[in-house]
């Protein structure tokens, strides 16, 4: 019975959603280099709004909004506002989505992709300071430097192209309400993709 007992609650423990950091809370400062060798600093864009995509070239549901171009054109879109974007990869070295400086450079060319920076955290110290699962996982910081959203870029976990027209992007529902002084509709989600490939 003590058995029975343990096992429903392990069951029921494991269907629990998994956030990371809690909305409403101060976004963690970090400090990271990009692809271009430039440092960066949460802190220094105070006063803006900034988002976190974390990224993996090698995992399908990164890909699903990369070769469609859909990543892209949520960058331009955003940027274009004022809107800071940082994709950060943590993978570690040996593992899929490790790249160098300069491979990234070549990917973000070939995929017309158009963040701020794309920050470099092959220690995964930035990764595990934002409890970062998948690739993505998105990341929204108001200009106070409070986190306002956390988790899913989108309401369609799969890795089909054909599923992000449909799809309610929560990125853009959380950046929309909080520039017209809304509340964010939904501030946490559980976020899809590969896992994040940290260093042991």
């Amino acid at each position: 019975m003590r058995q029975r007992r343990l096992l429903l609650l392990v069951l029921g423990l494991a269907t629990l959603p998994v956030f990371a950091l809690t909305p409403g809370a101060q976004a963690p400062d970090f400090k990271g280099t990009d692809s271009n060798g430039v440092n960066h600093n949460l802190s220094q864009y105070r006063g803006k709004y900034v988002v976190l995509e974390w990224a993996n070239q090698g995992c399908p549901y990164d890909q699903k909004h990369y070769l469609s171009g859909n990543m892209a054109a949520l960058q331009r879109q955003w940027t274009e506002k004022g809107v800071v974007w940082l994709s950060v990869i943590s993978s570690a070295p040996g593992e899929q989505g490790n790249v160098s400086p300069s491979e990234e450079n070549q990917y973000l060319k070939k995929m017309k992709a158009a963040p701020t920076a794309a920050l470099l955290d092959p220690e995964g110290t930035i990764g595990r300071l934002y409890q970062a699962k998948t690739t993505p996982h998105i990341f929204v910081i108001d200009p106070q430097g409070t986190l306002i959203y956390q988790g899913a870029i989108d309401d369609k976990p799969t890795t089909d192209q054909a599923d992000i027209k449909p799809a309610h992007n929560y990125l853009n529902a959380a950046l929309i309400s909080a520039m017209a002084g809304k509340a964010v509709p939904t501030a946490s989600t559980r976020p899809y993709g590969c896992s994040v490939k940290y260093k042991e």
